[in-house]
């Protein structure tokens, strides 16, 4: 049979639910979504019903599939069905799939508005047709369907509006909402922290290591917004959303995520980016991080949106040589040399610090000054990770972010030591 092409983007949330450990489904049918064009927020195992739900609203989602092995099946997919309706949600469509449903089941979650995937479907349709037959259902134009955004509830902070604003923006299909929210944005001083560096860098990590560092640090009273960006993939133009299954720090009402494909080739962000921080700080959050794929030996764009940037590497960036290759050096505010665990990585930090110097110029400053910082996002409250946080924050608030008593305390150095600091515990 021939595969259904979409002729707009189609956008799915992947999980498989709560108390299940086994993703070998959802994965083969994210990759499957991947494959036909579909740009797929992937979520991974051991989901519950409120992250599911949370994740297509922030991402504005048309289809939902999850992967339910741990025998709830019933009662997790129609407490997903009730929550979308009250979030305002209802018209995403939700899909499921596995062979310990019995058609008793299956029937029940269709009159409900799930569809189950079966081994029957498998045998008629074969994996590709099934996948084929989900993007056909979904293969919806958001930015013609749903009703127009209204600014006022933007502005009032409402997710779902944002959400699909952020829709429109990115589509370039409203300009009087673009309008709207840059006359907005103008009458808020809302700091933007670029985050961008190598693939495979953790910058992910590292990013929700600094949100859960401000949410504590501000006691919730501080509201962020955070753009991920991931390229399409050239052939079949879908996508792996994959950043938001790091995000455990995003909570709704004060965390609002988003991901992003870049849906070109040329570049390593989606067209409307101003559009889309504009409509963030429109809809009142106090700081917005956009995070981009690491292409080559750097990224320099995300200067052109960002008021402070982060640069994140690795120890293993090769020789020397290779480090007057990266445009990042000459323009970041803070290098992260994460995954500072492993050997090699104080001479790492030793010899970028040095090579700022250079590029800057300031050979009259020791290079243990320069903003490089040695952190393992992967270590709870690392040190490194909370003097770079530090190191941000100052920058930030010259830029707008507001002002607050912190309750995290400051740490002695640049780098992490692998100890967990008095007072963080």
């Amino acid at each position: 049979m021939a595969l259904h092409v979409p002729a707009n983007p189609v956008r799915f949330v992947t999980a498989a639910s709560l108390f299940d450990g086994h993703d070998d489904g959802i994965d083969v049918m994210r990759r499957l979504l991947q494959a036909q064009g579909a740009e797929v927020v992937d979520l991974g195992h051991d989901r519950g019903v409120e992250e599911v739900v949370t994740a297509a609203v922030q991402e504005d989602v048309q289809g939902v599939a999850v992967s339910p092995g741990q025998g709830g099946h019933v009662e997790y997919f129609s407490r997903l069905i009730d929550r979308l309706a009250e979030r305002g949600a209802a018209d995403v469509r939700v899909y499921g799939g596995g062979g310990t449903i019995v058609p008793d089941e299956i029937a029940l979650l269709a009159a409900r508005g799930v569809r189950i995937l079966s081994p029957r479907d498998g045998r008629r349709l074969g994996s590709p047709g099934m996948i084929s037959e989900l993007i056909r259902d979904c293969h919806v134009d958001l930015a013609r369907r749903r009703p127009p955004v209204d600014a006022e509830t933007l502005r009032a902070g409402d997710e779902m509006a944002l959400a699909r604003a952020i829709t429109l923006l990115q589509a370039g299909a409203d300009d009087r909402l673009a309008a709207a929210v840059r006359d907005a944005a103008r009458s808020r001083a809302v700091p933007v922290l670029g985050i961008t560096g190598t693939g495979g860098s953790g910058k992910s990590s590292l990013t929700d290591e600094l949100v859960r560092h401000l949410r504590r640090d501000s006691e919730d009273k501080l509201r962020v917004a955070v753009i991920a960006i991931d390229p399409s993939r050239r052939r079949g133009g879908g996508a792996l959303l994959g950043d938001r299954i790091r995000m455990n720090s995003a909570a709704p009402g004060v965390v609002f995520f988003r991901s992003l494909a870049t849906r070109r080739c040329d570049g390593t962000a989606p067209a409307h980016m101003v559009d889309i921080i504009a409509a963030c700080k429109a809809a009142g959050y106090d700081l917005v991080i956009v995070e981009t794929p690491g292409i080559g030996q750097g990224d320099t764009s995300i200067a052109s949106y960002a008021a402070v940037s982060l640069y994140v590497m690795t120890p293993d960036y090769g020789t020397a040589g290779q480090l007057e290759k990266i445009d990042m050096l000459d323009l970041a505010d803070a290098v992260a040399i994460n995954k500072f665990e492993r050997l090699g990585a104080e001479e790492a930090r030793r010899d970028v610090a040095r090579q700022l110097v250079r590029n800057r110029e300031q050979f009259g400053t020791p290079w243990q000054r320069m903003p490089v910082f040695g952190t393992s996002a992967a270590r709870l409250d690392d040190d490194g990770v909370t003097a770079l946080y530090h190191h941000l924050k100052g920058l930030l608030v010259d830029y707008g972010l507001p002002r607050f008593p912190g309750m995290l305390p400051t740490v002695e150095g640049q780098m992490s030591t692998g100890l967990i600091p008095a007072g963080m515990a």
